[in-house]
């Protein structure tokens, strides 16, 4: 008596990878019954196709039995090993009682083998091939005692073995794909965080430090001017603090809106506004047919201009800064200018020692490494040097939009 696994169910997945995929949009109980149907055809065709009378008749209590061997395939997923005995039981049981039509396969069977290999642990497994070997070198011994039947019977029995240990090998496979693209996706996003979070910081702190030191020589010279000064810092520290809380919302997992909206190409002249409380003279230009851009552009654009005006705030020393944007039909180019230090010249130095630049000019820190991160992540490009004729310090990017 040969005891199965799942040769039903294999026979409709072999036909390839699209059927595959659309019985996977089932719910699990569906194909467990679609399985059991399919078997039961197969074990019914015997007493329903004309035979020799010569044969055993096909009477209704031989095929209950049969239909009853078929059954517990509905339930295969909760208990493998358990429903594999029951149709083992139920096949041995006709084989012994009744005298009806025989089958080409144990069909029932080899679908409990195929779930048990695929499904049970790996002490059920061992425990079901050493039982199921000799039950198999027990019945052929019993039946004909020939070697032809005694091969079938363990081909079939490993082979539909073979194909659930397949199937389970696929989804353990499959299952750490997954789980290695989340950790991937994980990594990213703290990436992103990480850069949306410089960002804000870098720029507003910027801007904070430059107004604070101008406080006590405006609170001398001109009083006024020192009251505009401490109510640009508060205004920068509370922008600061609501773009830190939409990022933090982020990273909590009962947010209930955990994807605030991005900052936009609308929100730049509030942004060079806050810039030019700090003492800079800020223009901002546009040329080519303005439109909507992609969110994930507009929000880049935004980042990209944040970040070059934070570099000319902590390390130009300009007293001019202008902000240009060219649409084109499928790019739009990002140009800020400063009339400060050129590259290679400032005084003021990261943690690293470093300067600006492409590794021998102002600040050359994380912010401008963002900015080409960034124009790479849209396929785009970024330059970022001296000024036009040599002087100040300039910021081009170049961002692929599509048509």
């Amino acid at each position: 008596m040969v005891r199965p696994g799942r040769g039903a169910g294999m026979v409709r997945p072999g036909h390839g990878a699209g059927v595959v995929r659309w019985m996977r949009s089932w719910h699990p109980l569906a194909v467990d019954v679609g399985i059991t149907l399919l078997v039961q055809l197969a074990v019914t065709m015997p007493f329903v196709v004309p035979r020799d009378p010569r044969l055993p008749e096909a009477t209704w209590i031989s095929y209950a039995v049969t239909s009853l061997g078929v059954l517990p395939l509905v339930w295969r997923r909760r208990a493998p090993v358990t429903v594999l005995f029951v149709i083992t039981g139920l096949q041995v049981l006709y084989r012994a009682a009744l005298d009806g039509p025989g089958q080409p396969l144990p069909y029932a069977g080899l679908v409990g083998v195929y779930t048990v290999a695929m499904l049970s642990t790996l002490r059920q497994r061992i425990a079901v091939i050493a039982v199921g070997v000799p039950a198999i070198v027990v019945t052929v011994a019993f039946n004909t005692g020939q070697a032809r039947e005694l091969l079938f019977s363990l081909f079939t029995f490993f082979g539909a073995y073979a194909l659930g240990t397949l199937t389970r090998t696929r989804q353990a496979f499959a299952a750490e794909a997954e789980r290695r693209a989340a950790e991937q996706a994980v990594v990213r996003e703290r990436a992103r965080i990480a850069r949306e979070m410089h960002d804000v910081l870098s720029h507003s702190v910027a801007l904070m430090v430059v107004q604070a030191e101008a406080g006590p020589v405006a609170v001398r010279a001109a009083p006024e001017r020192a009251e505009a000064a401490f109510d640009a810092i508060a205004g920068t520290g509370r922008e600061a603090m609501v773009q830190l809380r939409r990022m933090l919302g982020v990273l909590r997992e009962d947010a209930a809106d955990p994807r605030e909206p991005q900052p936009s190409v609308t929100a730049l002249p509030a942004l060079l506004e806050r810039v030019e409380g700090s003492g800079l003279t800020v223009s901002y230009d546009t040329s080519g047919p303005i439109r909507s851009l992609p969110l994930d552009i507009e929000a880049t654009v935004y980042r990209v201009v944040q970040e070059a005006l934070t570099n000319v705030v902590k390390h130009a020393a300009a007293d001019r800064v202008s902000v240009r944007l060219d649409y084109g039909s499928d790019t739009v180019d990002i140009t800020v200018t400063d009339d400060g230090r050129g590259p290679g010249t400032s005084a003021s130095r990261d943690g690293h020692g470093h300067g600006r630049g492409n590794g021998h000019g102002r600040g050359n820190g994380h912010g401008l490494v963002g900015i080409r991160e960034r124009a790479a992540a849209h396929g785009g490009t970024a330059r970022i040097g001296p000024g036009p004729g040599g002087k100040g310090f300039e910021v081009f990017v170049s961002l692929g939009v599509g048509r």
